[in-house]
């Protein structure tokens, strides 16, 4: 039985699937912009995992209903203790920052396992759910990556300008901690938002992988975010169809989030490939 792409996306739980990553695929392409020119990778990751304890405490608490308070108050906080840290520079900021993400995620590991039927909780809350995403869950994730690319937008010129010349930046009078908090706040909504639907684990490589790939396949500023978002938005659809396919076919149940995560790693190597095929050819052609 052979079923199209479009066909599939017909069904009402595949199209909020794939809503849900055309969402964050355009958060990411603005949002991963500033992380990979100020080189905040390490510190994404740390937020990521930080999260996790805000999860856990919040569906505690509230529920289902509570998950998207419990991640934005942990994202929040762990954004601005983060930056302090990040600032600190040198070796013992980095230090800290990994003793602190270690110890949180851990924090939320054995919170979640005093609860009944932990193990599947703990299975949605690392790996996500991406099929079984509601509308309400749809609309919290379009609310809060959009209010991570209106951040992003506002300060997006300071934000270049503060990864390309950190002295003028101070020079000329702006403050960098009020853009560096501007950037982590950005980043831990974006966090918040892919959590709930690829999980604390799938949604480190939302953060970094789409603009890797991108710097790798073209050096013009403009054309960074356009295929920053064009590659989660190919290799998520894939994956989807590809999961879907495999389940009605082959009766294989595929985690969609961790295929989707499969391909984006799969187009940074062929980036890679490409990058280098294409420098060498520009050496050879040069001699």
């Amino acid at each position: 039985m052979e079923v199209t792409l479009l066909e599939a996306l017909q069904l009402p739980f595949m199209a909020r699937a794939f809503a849900t990553i055309a969402v964050l695929a355009v958060a990411a392409g603005v949002v991963g912009l500033g992380i990979s020119f100020r080189e905040m990778e390490f510190v994404s990751d740390g937020m990521v995992h930080a999260v996790f304890p805000g999860l856990v405490i919040g569906a505690a608490i509230g529920g289902s209903a509570g998950l998207l308070p419990g991640a934005v108050v942990a994202a929040l906080a762990a954004a601005v203790i983060f930056t302090l840290l990040d600032r600190r520079g040198g070796a013992g900021s980095d230090a800290a920052i990994a003793v602190g993400l270690t110890g949180l995620f851990s924090l939320g590991v054995v919170l979640v396992s005093k609860q009944q039927g932990y193990a599947a909780q703990l299975q949605d809350l690392l790996f996500g759910h991406l099929l079984t995403v509601t509308s309400a869950q749809l609309w919290q994730i379009i609310a809060v990556a959009a209010i991570a690319v209106g951040i992003m937008l506002v300060t997006g010129r300071t934000q270049l300008f503060r990864a390309f010349d950190p002295a003028g930046f101070e020079a000329v009078g702006f403050h960098p901690l009020r853009t560096d908090l501007a950037l982590a706040a950005a980043t831990a909504l974006l966090v918040v938002a892919g959590v709930q639907a690829l999980g604390v684990l799938m949604v480190v490589a939302l953060l970094t992988v789409p603009m890797a790939v991108s710097r790798l396949l073209t050096r013009r500023l403009g054309l960074l975010v356009p295929f920053a978002i064009a590659v989660p938005l190919a290799t998520g659809g894939l994956g989807l169809w590809w999961s879907f396919m495999w389940s009605i076919e082959r009766n294989l149940s595929v985690s969609p989030g961790a295929l989707v995560v499969l391909l984006l790693v799969a187009a940074y190597l062929f980036a890679v490939a490409a990058r280098f095929v294409w420098q060498r050819r520009g050496s050879a052609a040069a001699a």
